[in-house]
């Protein structure tokens, strides 16, 4: 069953179109990464899936309710994480979940905050005000507030931006005992760790939905080649292969150089004389990575608000 499955979605904002007929699918249980530049349309294609958005154009059903009739029933059934954290910072953690719970007529109120602070890890912290929290601690009270009232759908807009690579870690962890359960989860992400934690991922990219699938059936839809370069000076290598034919990315790795392209035969020759060149210096075939993908959807992308 598609707990997402939505078709042709376009939204305008004064004439410029931030979401450009997008088609989706999410599988119950499946932890689906949205992946893309900043302004690609992300939080609005997500906005337009949990009901507060409109499309101008399309159609679809997400946990069985349609779209563009039934945003409020849509809105009950889903658990929405925003980018910034949107609890109020001068109420403690039990006071925030209480009016979460409220605002779900979730009864009795006591049982719910305390059961989801038990699950969250966060009964020690209970009488904490929320503006006293460090960034991971905010991050699972919103988690919290998101699934107190049992949702079906998790629909998360970069929720471990600003958030230690640790409490990135237990945070991923604990959505994938959420799935375990029956959640389905949408998470939009930068992280390419995080991308590759995911079932599936979708990248979108200046409104265009350009490729879904697994990391690896993304990465081999791609069809880039990637070699490596390693040697001394390798700032000078960079600057003789830019704007060489074949040449998409030259991007420095540690201490090696990763030269990408998706013309393998020029990219060969535009690297055939690189050791001569330069003493010292060897190259290598590579393993194109996700980063490397992605660089190069953005770099063939046009940006629609411009």
């Amino acid at each position: 069953m598609n707990v997402i499955d939505v078709r042709g979605l376009v939204k305008r904002f004064g004439g410029k179109t931030v979401v450009d007929h997008v088609t989706m699918t999410v599988a119950e249980g499946e932890i689906v990464g949205f992946l893309g530049p900043n302004g690609s349309g992300k939080t609005t294609t997500i906005r337009i899936m949990c009901g507060l958005l409109t499309p101008d154009e399309g159609e679809g059903t997400v946990l069985g309710f349609d779209i563009l009739t039934d945003a409020l029933r849509i809105k009950r059934e889903v658990g929405y994480m925003t980018q910034k954290f949107s609890f109020y910072e001068d109420l403690t953690i039990g006071e925030n979940l209480e009016f979460v719970a409220r605002l779900y007529q979730l009864k009795p109120v006591e049982e719910y905050v305390s059961r989801t602070l038990m699950e969250l890890g966060l009964a020690t912290r209970r009488n904490q005000l929320a503006g006293t929290l460090s960034g991971g601690w905010k991050q699972r009270l919103a988690l919290a507030a998101c699934i107190m009232h049992k949702p079906k759908l998790l629909l998360l807009d970069e929720p471990t931006a600003g958030v230690d690579p640790k409490a990135r870690r237990e945070f991923w962890d604990e959505i994938h005992r959420l799935a375990g359960g029956g959640l389905t989860v949408l998470v939009s992400t930068h992280y390419m760790d995080e991308a590759e934690r995911c079932h599936r991922i979708s990248y979108i990219s200046y409104g265009k939905l350009l490729a879904t699938g697994t990391v690896d059936e993304v990465v081999e839809n791609a069809g880039l080649t990637t070699f490596v370069v390693q040697g001394p000076r390798l700032g000078r290598v960079a600057e003789a292969l830019e704007g060489r034919p074949g040449v998409d990315q030259v991007a420095p790795f540690g201490a090696t150089l990763h030269v990408v392209g998706s013309d393998k035969a020029a990219l060969e020759k535009a690297l055939a004389d690189i050791e001569k060149e330069h003493k010292g210096v060897k190259v290598t075939p590579g393993e194109t990575s996700l980063e490397d993908v992605f660089i190069q959807f953005m770099v063939g992308s046009k940006d629609n608000m411009a």
